[in-house]
């Protein structure tokens, strides 16, 4: 088994994820997502998904265009508040939600990769997030067709006081998708500040990881002190270049000679 994990293309890398498939994908917002991974599953058609990401892109970028493609059939999410299509899918009955607290999606999917079932938490606790009935899933005529269950509530004394906390499960998944600023041909990864976000737990969660690097250098180039994501979670690498677009959700600006109190 040879450890260079290098592929020729993001055709190439993708080619072996079905329909159906459970996907990982790194980003926040528009921010350090995998988006020539994702053009290589659009072009594909691989259909069914069910996708775990902090949010669904927007309407025209990131897994925005694999929704608007209508390839999506679950999302597992924390915010999804710049897509106008995901609203239209969830409201209409097409798209399924599981809406999750993002520090507790970032602590299931950490789990996930660490082997570690469950957690207990006190996000949630007096919400529907612990005592279940959040629509999931509506149906054509407006009604609820899938509501979130109930979740174990249990009380733990921390620091002299007892609390309550709620069971949280772990996620894995079969294939994640991450996005990094420098890859060595073993998989180790650096990313490029805020653009890190998700994407270390979500190759962690995933059971074959993808990464797409925009630069591939030979192994001992990256100090080993300097490695964000360590080689062993990383089973797919993919050079595309320091030029690939990255868009901006939201530009602000203000007009020249403006100070910082405005004019």
């Amino acid at each position: 088994m040879t450890l260079d994990k290098t592929v020729g293309s993001a055709a190439e890398a993708v080619a072996d994820i079905p329909d159906g498939a459970s996907l990982a994908v790194g980003g926040f917002g528009l921010c350090g997502i995998p988006m020539v991974l994702i053009q290589a599953l659009l072009e594909r058609q691989v259909g069914g998904l069910s996708v775990v990401s902090n949010n669904c892109g927007v309407d025209d970028w990131g897994l925005g265009v694999l929704l608007g493609a209508g390839l999506i059939r679950k999302m597992t999410s924390s915010y999804v508040g710049e897509n106008k299509e995901f609203e239209r899918q969830y409201l209409s009955g097409e798209l399924e939600l599981e809406l999750t607290p993002q520090g507790t999606l970032a602590e299931k999917l950490r789990a996930g990769g660490a082997g570690i079932a469950g957690f207990f938490t006190q996000t949630g606790v007096g919400t529907q997030v612990a005592e279940g009935g959040l629509p999931q899933k509506y149906a054509a005529d407006g009604s609820v067709a899938i509501a979130s269950r109930a979740k174990p509530v249990q009380t733990f004394t921390m620091r002299g006081e007892e609390h309550e906390f709620v069971l949280e499960e772990a996620i894995t998944t079969d294939f994640a998708l991450v996005h990094a600023l420098k890859g060595d041909r073993h998989g180790n990864l650096v990313f490029d500040k805020s653009a890190r976000n998700f994407s270390p737990l979500c190759a962690m969660a995933g059971r074959i990881c993808i990464a797409e690097v925009e630069e591939l250098v030979e192994p001992g180039e990256i100090d080993a002190d300097a490695v964000h994501l360590p080689g062993i979670f990383v089973d797919r690498i993919v050079e595309v270049g320091r030029d690939v677009e990255k868009r901006i959700e939201r530009r602000t600006v203000r007009q020249t000679g403006e100070t910082a109190e405005g004019n």
